[in-house]
């Protein structure tokens, strides 16, 4: 079946969603991919959840993309004697390194790295920023703070510092333990979460060794000062606005996503928009009109893909989620604006490599060849096809790889269909040969079409992509 939508949905699973049944009915609804969130549920969940998607994978006779999240270092407070206390505007309140449960004075911040970090007139955000402490005195132990805007605090709530970057790991003990088990698993893709620097990354992909591909998720300012580094050394970008709305003022968030989508197809690196895309319908049948325009305006502005998280995960209509996201989306890429916005946005590098002025030719060769159905990208790792979609051509792409994992992480990547090929080629005549076949055999083709095909010559050698040719198929 020919591919319905460029743009990709991602789907959280969660409770509301983890049954065979339900996601199986995402899948037909629309989800291209799903997350697993490693901040919530238990390893023999996850276990069972995966190999429900990959018997899925062979029962659709598809590839499906598998996201494992992991929780990063989340900050949070300790308890409270009687689990919440009520703070007032004005008043004092200490954060320490005691482990006694708290009260209206008090309360323990289990978190050294914070205490090194901070300095007299820093906010601290707690429960998503509804409560904003500012610090007045502090110590590696403790911090005096004053209540800037007051509210209910209870045990455990998240403590976000804006512009503050904390001396530690983007990944902790807990990641380390899910991220084996999840490469054990076999999930194509890693979230990292709370990447501060891009040695961050660096970091991760030292640890993955090349298991799986990195998705770097922006949620500190910090992030977006080495925004081009991160990028680079991402294999794909998440702008994770539900913290990064935290962090930086809440009507900067726009701002920074349309900086971040731009940076990453300059960079050709996929990137997924994500947090309360469709947030109204975990507890009702429909999303509200703000909630609609916002999906459009992330596939407007080129995301690679859409992501939905609670909606999907813990919300009542999981299904009718995914649906709503597929109908925005195929609406949007149905108004002739669309490819009209993304082709005026494309601009060929400087210092353009032989793959990226291939894959730019191949994108303007779409647009003045008559009866041209799709573009064929024969790629080994994967960036070949990375560097065609950042075109963002009107035709879906056909990326013919020998390799399994390659052709699953694919999946999240704007307007492409994987397809495995393990041919060795002597010829090209012979590449020309296999491409019609995976082109008619997917029904993106039929005999009268042309398709575009770009390799590299030398044949079978990575790295090497140089050549641009259309097939006329008889």
């Amino acid at each position: 079946m020919p591919i319905d939508t460029h743009t990709k949905i991602l789907a959280t699973i969660g409770p509301s969603s983890a049954s065979k049944e339900q996601i199986e009915k995402l899948i037909d609804a629309g989800a291209d991919a799903f997350r697993i969130n490693f901040s919530h549920g238990t390893h023999a969940e996850h276990k069972a959840r995966v190999k429900i998607i990959r018997q899925l994978e062979k029962e659709k006779g598809r590839f499906i993309s598998i996201l494992a999240d992991l929780q990063g270092p989340k900050l949070r407070v300790g308890t409270f004697r009687n689990d919440s206390v009520l703070l007032k505007e004005g008043q004092t309140f200490v954060l320490d390194l005691d482990p006694e449960p708290g009260d209206d004075a008090r309360v323990c911040l289990p978190h050294k790295e914070i205490f090194q970090a901070l300095k007299p007139g820093d906010d601290l955000l707690v429960n998503d920023g509804y409560i904003v402490l500012k610090v007045m005195s502090c110590d590696k132990k403790h911090a005096v703070t004053k209540v800037k805007v007051g509210g209910v605090i209870s045990s455990h709530k998240g403590v976000n510092l804006p512009n503050t970057q904390l001396p530690i790991s983007a990944i902790t003990a807990k990641d380390r333990e899910d991220l084996e088990f999840a490469l054990k698993l076999g999930v194509d893709w890693i979230g990292l979460s709370f990447v501060q620097k891009v040695e961050d990354v660096q970091f991760a992909k030292k640890l993955i060794n090349g298991r799986a591909w990195v998705i770097s998720k922006l949620e500190k300012p910090s992030a977006i000062d080495d925004l081009d580094n991160i990028i680079q050394e991402s294999d794909a970008i998440m702008v994770a606005r539900g913290d990064l709305g935290v962090e930086c003022p809440i009507q900067v968030v726009p701002v920074l996503q349309k900086k971040i989508v731009a940076a990453c197809r300059k960079y050709a690196r996929p990137v997924i928009i994500a947090t309360q895309m469709l947030e109204s319908m975990i507890n009702n049948p429909n999303p509200t009109r703000a909630e609609v325009s916002d999906v459009a305006t992330a596939v407007y502005d080129g995301a690679d893909t859409v992501m939905l998280s609670a909606e999907t995960a813990a919300g009542k209509y999981p299904v009718d989620a995914v649906k709503m996201m597929h109908r925005i989306v195929s609406q949007v890429e149905s108004d002739s604006l669309f490819y009209k916005l993304l082709q005026d946005s494309r601009r060929i590098p400087c210092n353009a490599s032989e793959a990226d002025s291939i894959s730019f030719a191949a994108s303007e060769l779409s647009s003045v060849l008559k009866n041209v159905k799709a573009i064929v990208s024969y790629t080994t790792s994967g960036f070949t096809t990375f560097l065609t979609a950042r075109e963002r051509p009107s035709l879906p792409i056909l990326a013919l790889t020998p390799n399994i994992e390659v052709a699953r992480r694919l999946v999240l990547v704007w307007g492409v269909r994987p397809h495995i090929n393990k041919e060795s080629f002597k010829s090209f005549e012979k590449v020309e040969e296999c491409a019609v076949k995976a082109i008619v055999k997917c029904g993106m083709a039929k005999s009268g079409d042309h398709v575009i095909i770009t390799a590299g010559f030398p044949l079978n050698v990575a790295g090497r992509t140089n050549m641009l040719h259309t097939v006329y198929i008889k």
